[in-house]
């Protein structure tokens, strides 16, 4: 299968995690779009979604899905969203689609978070797939080298040939370079640096479930 075949899979199996009449917490990605079309399929049985970006909002809307702000709803039951990487204990980095902060919000506020990606990110360690930071822009040549002091490589992230501005207004920093052994541990230090919003390793809101698309289908991994 190819892995937007893959991606479907995934984002269809994950329909068995959403909990009918409540609000299911919705990631972003190219992963997530597919889990998004499936949701379509049973938009009647659920009240709504909580997004995690414009992006996810707009197409969950086109499909007639109602979105909730996180202020007006309490916790959710369920949270789906994607992952750059995902290692053996459930720990991820995030943040490719550069909507980490929020990603981490509804994440926070969801009793369960439900991965979905294919089997090629799954890793032992991760690391190799450039760490997405998000920053407040004036401390962006600071943290950066803070980075460098770590042995690491790190750049603003562009889009168009200018700095690519977040949903929230900032900056993101891809670092690459980087193995992290102890996600938890990095976590906690990298989020106590002035100036950083939100470091994509997630390890304090880790996954619960990750639906694994492989070539022989989908394969359930509970941390």
């Amino acid at each position: 299968m190819t892995q937007d075949e893959l991606k479907a899979l995934v984002g269809q199996a994950a329909l068995h995690y959403v909990v009918p009449g409540e609000i299911v917490g919705v990631g972003t990605g190219s992963t997530v779009n597919k889990f998004i079309d499936a949701l379509a399929s049973m938009k009647d049985q659920i009240k709504g979604a909580v997004s995690s970006s414009e992006a996810s909002t707009q197409r969950l809307k086109a499909l007639g899905i109602a979105v909730f702000d996180c202020n007006a709803v309490g916790e959710l039951s369920v949270y789906i969203d994607g992952a750059d990487e995902i290692d053996g204990q459930g720990h991820m980095v995030k943040g490719g689609g550069a909507a980490l902060t929020r990603e981490k919000i509804v994440a926070a506020q969801s009793r369960q978070f439900v991965c979905i990606a294919d089997e090629s990110k799954l890793v032992k360690t991760l690391g190799a797939f450039p760490l997405p930071v998000e920053v407040i822009p004036m401390a962006t040549a600071r943290v950066m080298r803070q980075f460098v002091a770590m042995g690491a490589v790190a750049q603003i992230r562009q889009k168009d040939g200018q700095p690519l501005v977040t949903d929230n207004g900032q900056y993101i920093v891809d670092v690459s370079g980087l193995h992290i052994t102890d996600p938890l541990a990095f976590e906690t230090q990298v989020s106590q640096w002035p100036g950083v919003v939100t470091v994509g390793v997630f390890a304090h809101q880790k996954a619960h479930v990750c639906l694994l698309g492989t070539a022989s289908g989908v394969k359930t991994l509970v941390f």
